[in-house]
């Protein structure tokens, strides 16, 4: 059985998803999650599913202590579904090549620093894309460009504004997140030591 830690920092929607699609899994389970913020509703999912629950701020001390957890639960892989924290070197180096991340347009196009949410979807607009997309990759120890995994497109029309794309990243966070994560936890596409 794989353990899974999920960190966000925002809703957690794409969290609860990734919850409820494992909950019966017989390969993988979440064993804990960590919010950089308070989340009410993100806590009462992961009751409901037996997940642990933590809240951190995601200053210097708490990453040492985020280390003991993920080891504590016995985590495998780290799943980063809207965690808006740099990953600190140490624990990249920990869960080398298992910590996966999902970023909202077509790496390395729109990535780095700052480039999260509608901040990305608004670039893409004003950059007159043709298409955007969502990126499924390792994180490594600079934003956004770790291995990509894999990639799902959509069209961009005349008449998208950064709201409309969105909902097109959305709908395909939806359709294809989960099962890349699962698929690449099940059959790795880079070498581990274990």
């Amino acid at each position: 059985m794989k353990k899974i830690a999920i960190f966000i920092s925002g809703a957690g929607s794409n969290a609860q998803r990734m919850m409820s699609y494992f909950a019966e899994h017989q390969k993988i389970k979440v064993a804990c999650l960590i919010s950089s913020k308070e989340n009410v509703q993100i806590s009462d999912t992961c009751k409901k599913h037996q997940v642990r629950y933590y809240e951190y701020g995601w200053n210097e001390g708490d990453k040492e202590h985020i280390l003991g957890i993920l080891e504590a639960n016995r985590i495998d892989w780290v799943i980063l579904a809207g965690f808006l924290k740099k990953i600190p070197e140490t624990m990249i180096n920990t869960y080398s090549n298992k910590i996966i991340n999902l970023h909202p347009s077509l790496l390395p196009k729109y990535g780095g620093r700052g480039m999260y949410g509608m901040h990305v979807h608004r670039a893409v607009i004003e950059g007159k894309e043709k298409e955007s997309g969502i990126t499924i990759h390792y994180v490594n120890e600079e934003y956004d460009k770790g291995k990509i995994i894999q990639q799902f497109k959509t069209p961009i029309q005349v008449s998208d504004d950064a709201n409309s794309l969105f909902e097109k990243i959305r709908q395909l966070e939806i359709n294809h997140f989960i099962q890349t994560v699962e698929n690449e936890i099940l059959n790795p596409s880079v070498r581990h030591s274990d």
